[in-house]
């Protein structure tokens, strides 16, 4: 199995050196100190469940790889539709791409069935300029339960989880997901091909939709958030009102809002990734998280007046970071 992990960062390093140790021929793309000292030493996983480094091929430059199995996207959701001149060396006929993204994935309503079928997500594709580059037809959902962080250049230090859930957009469980689940297993990860990865993706954006723009919002962590009691009641109402757009579309997130609020508390002090983009100034990755709601709302008829305001703010806060 031949795999690229384009955006080689915290996620994509780590799932790359899983795949290196598991036997993959697996080739990692990312730039700066970060490529530097992976081409020098491998990339060095730092973990409780154990460390070990992988030395695998490294570059900055796809066409040195050539078609590839497997792309692993490990780039933020909206740099999607710029990442054309860096993924199309990589692609063969059936070369499949794994979005490891969090929100509503581009490829959400392809092949969904139901009177939404084929619609596009504007807020997350805008004018097909996602779908023109990465073809709903070669994606596999991903939605990630593992956290991770870049500890330095090509350190990578893994908090916890190692739960990888994949998907078929059509619900089948097909030959690629069997295969690209055993060689994740074989690399220590646990990758469930789940029949309906659509449920995964509400329940991971239950607790993204609402802590991430309200920790940028507020320059809090996820304790803080969930023990102060005024900002606690407004994750609740975001999280309710989450629910009530996924049943709308026929999801089931199967666990209860308070049960949700416990875990986050549990996560400490973990400042969300939104956060540190905004401390790092990044562009913040709110559209398939907040926006994309809100639009998915209005073809539901969903009332969301607190998501629409969070969204506005938040959106006001992205734009002035952004300049």
């Amino acid at each position: 199995m031949k795999v690229a992990v384009l955006g080689a960062g915290a996620i994509g390093a780590y799932v790359g050196a899983a795949l290196h140790r598991a036997g993959a021929d697996v080739h990692l793309i990312a730039r700066g100190p970060h490529l530097a000292a992976m081409r020098q030493h491998g990339v060095r996983v730092l973990s409780p469940r154990g460390d070990f480094t992988a030395r695998a091929h490294a570059t900055d430059d796809p066409a040195e790889i050539g078609p590839v199995d497997f792309v692993f996207l490990g780039l933020k959701a909206n740099s999607y539709a710029a990442c054309g001149p860096l993924i199309e060396p990589l692609l063969h006929e059936t070369t499949a791409v794994v979005a490891a993204q969090n929100g509503i994935p581009w490829w959400y309503f392809h092949r969904h069935g139901g009177p939404h079928d084929g619609h596009r997500v504007e807020s997350v594709d805008p004018d097909g300029t996602v779908s023109a580059v990465l073809a709903p037809e070669r994606a596999i959902g991903c939605v990630v339960y593992a956290a991770t962080e870049l500890e330095g250049p090509g350190v990578v230090r893994h908090l916890e989880g190692t739960r990888f859930s994949i998907g078929e957009p059509d619900r089948s469980v097909s030959k690629r997901c069997l295969d690209l689940s055993e060689a994740m297993i074989a690399g220590g990860l646990k990758c469930p091909v789940e029949p309906d990865l659509r449920n995964d993706i509400w329940l991971k954006l239950l607790g993204n939709i609402s802590f991430n723009p309200i920790s940028a919002l507020a320059r809090a962590t996820m304790r803080q958030m969930c023990l102060h009691g005024g900002t606690r009641k407004v994750i609740e109402i975001m999280m309710t009102e989450t629910l009530s757009v996924a049943e709308a579309l026929g999801c089931e997130v199967g666990i209860s809002i308070e049960r949700r609020l416990a875990g986050a508390e549990k996560v400490g002090d973990h400042r969300t990734s939104t956060l540190q983009d905004l401390e790092r100034g990044k562009p913040l990755e709110l559209d398939v998280l907040l926006a994309a709601v809100v639009e998915l709302a209005e073809i539901t008829g969903v009332e969301v007046p607190t998501l629409r305001t969070v969204h506005a703010i938040s959106d006001l806060l992205a734009l002035r970071s952004a300049a």
